[in-house]
């Protein structure tokens, strides 16, 4: 066994936000690094995954996923090297994904471990079109939105890690019309013109629900939304009969400090008989054999495409995370652990 590290950096919440997160509710400290225990690996991890269904955690409140521990690592998405094992089946060398992110070292199970193939698609991918953020677009489109070919689709957030592998599976399922909403005109442009989207919008040019009727004039048949608030109320109203919603995300609420209010129109559920469906990606592991051959299928033959917006270096974990939430990002956001 080579010389392991002595210390790993993670990072810590130390205090829970209030609204926006700050700087000071975070930091980045030394841990010590031992040898894995038996039936266990020690990963060096290359990148990790900041996500906005992480700031939900970082309340102290009861939901899918057990809050953040002040002044205990976080966690998250991770892929790595194997450095150590005492695990079978892992071998110093292979990669895994895992999710003890926010750290440089990680020891754990080798049950909570996967190899992934580092030849078949770049480790960073298996963050996001290969791994949670695609199979939420997966599942999301066609089982909790029950996609089928002539749907007129809507996605919020379409530039995002999400949203834009929502909005090319639906074109290449045989949507008749696909409309993306995003947060500049950079990224409207980059959704119609490399992502194939038919229309595509910027919420902070006026109102979402007219330029969704402009867009959309025969309205739509399914709304993939990852951000809540004006954009729900608006896709209720073009919404045609039997419309059907995949909730996934509500990342204009995250930071709110006061309850939100609910659609002004949810009255329109009743008469149009929508349907609207929460989704969480756990909820169809069932179907990873399925997607990661449809998916790596795609990416080879090029019809489907994906972007990932890298920040180097661990000491800017903290920055990533608040530049998701502000959107920065485009495609998937993720951290390079070593610069």
């Amino acid at each position: 066994m080579s010389v392991l590290p002595a210390t790993s950096r993670e990072w810590h919440l130390v205090a829970r936000p209030h609204g926006e997160p700050r700087a000071e509710d975070f930091a980045l400290r030394e841990a010590p690094v031992s040898a894995p225990g038996e039936g266990r690996v020690l990963v060096r991890n290359l990148y990790f995954s900041v996500d906005p269904y992480m700031r939900g955690r970082m309340n102290d409140v009861e939901s899918y996923a057990a809050p953040f521990q002040l002044d205990h690592p976080m966690a998250g998405g991770a892929v790595g090297e194997v450095i150590a094992s005492d695990a079978e089946g892992f071998a110093v060398g292979d990669h895994v994904r895992h999710q003890l992110g926010w750290r440089e070292y990680a020891e754990l199970p080798g049950e909570d471990a996967v190899k992934v193939d580092a030849s078949l698609a770049p480790l960073s991918a298996y963050l996001g079109v290969l791994g949670m953020t695609g199979l939420t677009a997966y599942a999301g489109l066609f089982e909790s939105a029950s996609f089928k070919k002539g749907d007129a689709v809507f996605v919020s957030g379409a530039a995002g890690a999400v949203g834009s592998v929502v909005g090319q599976l639906a074109k290449i399922k045989g949507a008749s019309r696909v409309i993306g909403s995003a947060g500049s005109d950079e990224k409207v442009d980059l959704l119609i013109e490399e992502f194939g989207f038919d229309a595509a919008f910027n919420y902070k040019n006026g109102p979402v629900a007219k330029q969704l009727e402009e867009a959309a004039p025969d309205g739509i048949d399914v709304y993939f939304d990852n951000v809540g608030g004006e954009h729900l109320d608006a896709a209720l109203s073009s919404l045609n009969l039997y419309g059907r919603v995949a909730m996934c995300g509500m990342i204009s609420q995250y930071n709110s400090t006061e309850p939100t209010a609910a659609p002004s129109n949810l009255i329109l559920v009743i008469s149009k008989r929508l349907r609207l469906q929460g989704m969480l990606a756990f909820d169809h592991f069932g179907l990873r054999q399925q997607f990661v051959q449809d998916v790596a299928g795609w990416l080879a033959s090029g019809e489907l495409e994906y972007r990932e917006t890298v920040v180097e270096g661990i000491e800017n974990g903290y920055e990533a995370f608040a530049g998701l939430l502000r959107g920065d990002n485009t495609g998937k956001m993720i951290v390079s652990v070593v610069p």
